[in-house]
């Protein structure tokens, strides 16, 4: 076995780990950092498979914004793992016949085999292109319209996301700023009319106890 081999075997099985604990782990936070290790994982053997460009894109995409965006938000919205563990077995049984369908379709494909045959050549000489320059050049040709796109769609899901984790808490001391827009001087302050001067009050004759308090 030859050090490209071996390498291939301890990525998959730390991919196939991490793959495991993101569905067993018990704490949300756990499992988005699992899917993190299994996508680094997913990328060192695409390196292995002379996909430099997908293996990029797997880390700068899903890595560097999309995983911090699920972290983020799973962080931020609070929630409540009780309550749902108690739908657990309520939804298992829908839960489980997807997942049976999916092995199925799994099994299916790797025992039919696959059909591998050589890739055709790109080019020899000055024409010669490597993976990412030529994956480049056709995502910005003939298939920039669905790039636009999906550059749309996933600048939504941001906004939802940070708009989902914008709630109204009831420990926060903020103020509506269009309450403070219309506010007017005499909400906050009350005028009132007092004499410049005033008359001196009149002495208080004392008590016969503070008299005789006084001659003692």
């Amino acid at each position: 076995m030859d050090v490209k081999t071996g390498f291939f075997y301890l990525f998959s099985v730390v991919l196939l780990f991490a793959a495991f604990r993101v569905v067993t782990a018990r704490n949300p936070v756990h499992a988005v950092l699992y899917l993190m290790l299994a996508f680094s994982q997913a990328s060192a053997v695409w390196f292995l498979l002379n996909a430099e460009f997908l293996a990029i894109l797997l880390v700068l995409v899903y890595l560097g914004a999309v995983m911090v965006l699920f972290l983020f938000v799973v962080m931020m919205l609070d929630i409540g793992i009780d309550t749902v563990r108690k739908g657990f077995w309520k939804n298992f049984p829908l839960a489980a016949t997807l997942g049976a369908i999916v092995a199925l379709e799994m099994a299916a494909v790797l025992m039919s085999g696959f059909r591998l045959s050589e890739a055709p050549a790109m080019g020899t000489g000055a024409a010669q292109l490597d993976n990412a320059k030529a994956l480049g050049i056709l995502l910005y040709t003939e298939y920039l319209m669905p790039i636009q796109i999906a550059a749309a769609i996933l600048l939504v899901a941001m906004i939802a996301a940070i708009a989902l984790t914008l709630r109204e808490r009831k420990d926060s001391k903020a103020i509506d700023p269009s309450i403070q827009v219309r506010v007017r001087a005499a909400d906050r302050m009350q005028v009132v009319k007092m004499d410049p001067t005033q008359a001196a009050p009149a002495p208080v004759a004392p008590t016969e106890a503070a008299a005789e308090e006084v001659k003692k």
